[in-house]
């Protein structure tokens, strides 16, 4: 259901953009690089926090780590992660093939600043085995996100 719902997101807002599905797991930022021939920080990661009672995701590059002093200074308290239950009830994606399109409700999408080191990202497409190739900035206005810098 998770890969039908991306499906359906780009069918509706940006059609020329195609899914790449493989036979292996792309589930971490390894696997996915090593399939995909890119990178690891090229691999887009979308990390699920819930600071103070909101779930948001913040996209990154695939190498970068969270600074909790910068997640803290930015949106004013501490984040926590997700456990994996959460993460699928929230956003309707396993583990491994969370993104930010096709959310299965509306959460608040933010972009690290990390992403702007690369012209096209490959974030997760609802499946431990999909991707797509995209812009950060075309990702940045699908979704809706603000850039913020919160990695390392």
């Amino acid at each position: 259901m998770s890969l039908q719902s991306v499906r359906e997101f780009f069918a509706e807002h940006a059609p020329e953009i195609e899914i790449i599905e493989l036979n292996q797991s792309t589930a971490t930022v390894a696997l996915a690089a090593q399939a995909h021939g890119v990178a690891p920080g090229q691999i887009a990661k979308t990390l699920s926090l819930k600071v103070k009672n909101q779930v948001i995701l913040v996209v990154a590059k695939g190498d970068a780590r969270l600074d909790n002093k910068k997640l803290k200074t930015t949106f004013g308290a501490k984040a926590r992660m997700l456990s994996s239950d959460e993460v699928v009830t929230i956003t309707g994606h396993p583990v491994g093939g969370v993104c930010p399109f096709g959310l299965e409700n509306p959460l608040t999408v933010y972009c690290d600043i990390s992403l702007k080191a690369y012209e096209e990202v490959l974030p997760a497409a609802g499946a431990i085995h999909s991707a797509v190739r995209i812009s950060p900035e075309k990702m940045a206005e699908l979704t809706h996100a603000a850039w913020i810098d919160v990695c390392l």
